[in-house]
């Protein structure tokens, strides 16, 4: 375990040319070490400075005098920091050189090189934010739509720690009584009766209940929804690929079995990051790249959230797309028949549907039937059928509506009060914490000794004490800051 008495100090700004990068250092020495390479022509020293304010001036080689950079310093002493300690951030010139030399000086002068997180660890160490918040820094530096930031932001500002610690005191207050009926059973006191606490459980259960379902769409909006286009070979994968993203992100020739390897690329659909995956072509090959790109596309099939299942509407539906239909039937899946503006198209839609729903569907695997296809599972009386012109761009708001009404399943996502949880972590701990709350009220309803009532609850208590950090351990910090950038 690091020592918080260490200085310690890391580039907090992306590695690569820009108008300005930063060297921030923190801890009780920050300010003398900065000092000691910083040389202002007005002879300012920057113990001296006020907190809070930037000083012009030179970073230098203590040794030779050589100035290495031209600087502002911003000076923050303890404890209004993001630390809660003496903080310094140095402004170079954003340049790999300047910032790389500016750090090894600081190095030089016994200053530690900051692991992972460690700046928002020690903000979490030192008590300025919970655990839940220091999460949720992370998720705001890695948000791709304005849903996602917003939803990391709530999580920032504290939302759920409010909710998460209102929990906990409705608890503690059921412990209260319990445990009075435990230490003073002659005794008359004020206490619940028994069917305010059973009525108080139960609400307790709701709530924790809401913000157990409201995960499973809430992590789509955090890590976004992994989106797998598959088919057969020249079906128009890649051209789908392009014409969602708007521009040439995979090669598309008349040749099947282009593409050979996973392709992939971020969308937003109101909010929703999609993470779309090209991939190969499913057929029998003797090609070991193609094969080699076939498993790859069978694992992707494995692994998405979502798959897109592509049906050429230029041919007759045949055993390959029939057995593609068996491969998704358990998962989120569309069918999207590309090529819908070919005149000639042998794959035909009922009048009556207008081109929507299963009907389409099911119209070509009845067709499939007659050429004594098996499609028995292939899922075709549920998934939903989107037809679509990559070459035109028909179809396509069509299908990104039926890819968002996929995942999220109203305008309202499920959660408590506007807290919408998108952790797993998170998730894990209030499931136990629920686990433990509903063992609790079914003792208690059955007349079980108050001591069992006792244990439930406090086990409860401390499952939820896990997501905002009041019950944690250095191997479980180490696992949520190893995931944090260097310099944050």
């Amino acid at each position: 375990m690091n020592c918080l008495d260490d200085t310690i100090a890391a580039i907090s700004t992306p590695i690569g040319e820009g108008g300005i990068g930063i060297v921030r250092l923190s801890g009780s020495n920050s300010i003398t070490i900065a000092d000691h390479i910083f040389f202002s022509p007005k002879g300012k020293n920057l113990k001296d400075t006020k907190s809070h304010t930037i000083v012009y001036g030179f970073i230098i080689n203590p040794t030779t005098g050589e100035r290495i950079d031209e600087v502002l310093v911003s000076v923050m002493k303890a404890p209004r920091t993001y630390t809660m300690e003496d903080v310094v951030e140095i402004n170079c010139h954003g340049g790999i050189l300047p910032l790389r030399t500016t750090l090894r000086l600081l190095l030089d002068k016994g200053v530690r090189l900051a692991e992972p997180g460690e700046f928002t660890k020690r903000a979490f160490l030192n008590g300025r934010i919970d655990l839940s918040r220091a999460e949720a820094v992370i998720d705001v530096i890695r948000s791709k739509t304005e849903q996602s930031e917003r939803l990391a932001f709530q999580h920032l500002e504290g939302r759920l720690s409010v909710k998460i610690t209102d929990l906990r005191n409705n608890i503690t207050d059921i412990c209260i009584h319990i445990e009075a009926h435990i230490d003073f059973p002659e005794d008359e006191l004020e206490l619940m009766t028994r069917t305010e606490i059973i009525n108080s459980m139960s609400e307790i259960e709701t709530e924790l209940s809401n913000l157990s379902k409201g995960y499973n769409e809430g992590r789509f909006f955090r890590e976004g929804v992994s989106t797998a286009i598959v088919g057969k070979p020249n079906v128009g994968k890649s051209s789908i690929l392009n014409a969602l993203l708007q521009r040439d992100k995979a090669i598309v020739t008349g040749m099947p079995g282009t593409t050979r390897d996973i392709i992939e690329d971020y969308l937003n659909i109101d909010g929703l990051p999609l993470r779309v995956i090209d991939t190969a072509g499913i057929r029998e090959s003797y090609d070991l790249a193609e094969v080699e790109g076939v498993r790859r596309t069978l694992r992707a099939i494995e692994d998405a959230d979502v798959v897109l299942a592509i049906l050429d509407a230029s041919r007759p539906i045949d055993e390959a797309d029939a057995e593609l239909m068996k491969k998704v039937k358990d998962k989120k899946a569309i069918a999207v028949i590309n090529k819908s503006d070919i005149e000639s198209a042998k794959f035909k839609f009922p009048d009556d549907t207008n081109g929507k729903g299963d009907a389409a569907w099911r119209s070509g695997a009845e067709a499939a039937e007659k050429s004594h296809i098996d499609t028995s599972a292939s899922c075709c009386d549920t998934v939903p059928v989107v037809k679509v012109s990559a070459l035109k761009g028909d179809g396509l708001d069509e299908l990104k509506n039926a890819i968002y009404s996929l995942c999220i399943s109203s305008s309202d996502i499920i959660g408590t009060e506007g807290v919408i949880i998108t952790n797993m972590r998170h998730k894990h701990s209030i499931d136990r914490a629920l686990e433990s709350l509903r063992e609790a009220s079914e003792t208690f309803e059955n007349g079980e000794p108050f001591e069992v009532v006792a244990i439930s609850l406090r086990e409860s208590l401390h499952h939820l004490g896990e997501i905002i950090g009041v019950v944690t351990t250095e191997d479980i910090l180490d696992r949520i800051f190893s995931d944090f950038c260097i310099g944050k």
